[in-house]
């Protein structure tokens, strides 16, 4: 073989080897399915998302608190979740953010047909989660809630 001849032959075998690492070492998509194992890590395998996979009805959401729990004219802030649940009238619930609107605080009781947040005295009513006193300079966003039977959950 001539110099230019192996020259050319060790070259272009070297430009293939380097193609095969770097395609082996790239993260980006094939689109496809592969039916293999992958032996991987951080996928999705047994993660849920809405329904059941055994033919039966959707689990049930989780109960936030109990009909009989919101007093009338008053409510309850459900540590934790975010939300306040109000019964402005006897049957009617009502659910806000617990966030405050006016330095992100978290409100802190109900009393008195008035969501109160303890950082600076900002007051919500339960109704419709309307400033009545304070410095916050809009109403708590509603919060979609549903009630069945007398348990309420997220809506």
């Amino acid at each position: 073989m001539s110099g230019v001849a192996r020259r050319t032959v060790v070259a272009a075998a070297g430009g293939t080897g380097l193609v095969a690492v770097l395609a082996a070492c790239g993260g980006g998509d094939t689109g496809g399915t592969g039916d293999g194992d992958g032996g991987g890590t951080g996928g999705t395998e047994g993660a849920v998302s809405g329904g059941t996979d055994d033919g039966g009805e959707a689990p049930e959401a989780e109960t936030l608190a109990r009909t009989g729990d919101i007093p009338v004219g008053g409510g309850k802030v459900i540590a934790g979740k975010g939300v306040v649940i109000t019964q402005p009238k006897a049957g009617e619930f009502k659910a806000f953010s617990s966030k405050c609107t006016h330095a992100g605080c978290a409100v802190g009781s109900v009393k008195d047909g008035v969501i109160i947040c303890p950082c600076h005295q900002s007051h919500f009513d339960v109704s419709d989660g309307s400033v009545k006193s304070g410095p916050a300079g809009s109403p708590l966003p509603p919060t979609p809630i549903q009630v069945i039977g007398d348990a309420i959950s997220f809506g």
